[in-house]
């Protein structure tokens, strides 16, 4: 059993910058997905960074170029790194991480953009 603890949420304004970090309770080898996903209230949850077990990259549009994702295996955390944000980027943002195909997921964080 993985617990995922996400923190580094907060209220920034916008064009600011913050950093998502998610530190597993148990150990996370390089070949584990791992990925950061955001919801606000009657929306579905939405992918905005993955790394795959090969080691790819993946980001939506919407925040392509402003939020990047990084990994610390000896750690066992997950970082987001989220740039230029904007009011739409508000949401709570869960991290992932997939072991053995099972999805464990932290219980997220709030992030809040407004001036």
């Amino acid at each position: 059993q993985v617990q995922l603890v996400e923190s580094g949420g907060g209220l920034v304004q916008p064009g600011g910058s913050l950093r998502l970090s998610c530190v597993a309770s148990g150990t996370i080898f390089s070949w584990n997905p791992v990925g950061w996903y955001r919801q606000v209230p009657g929306k579905q949850r939405e992918l905005v960074a993955g790394i795959s077990g090969s080691g790819r990259v993946n980001y939506p549009n919407s925040v392509k170029g402003r939020f990047t994702i990084s990994r610390d295996n000896a750690k066992n955390t997950i970082y987001l790194q989220m740039n230029s944000l904007s009011p739409d980027d508000t949401a709570v943002y869960y991290c992932n991480v997939v072991i053995a195909l099972i999805n464990y997921w932290g219980q997220g964080t709030q992030v809040t953009v407004s001036s």
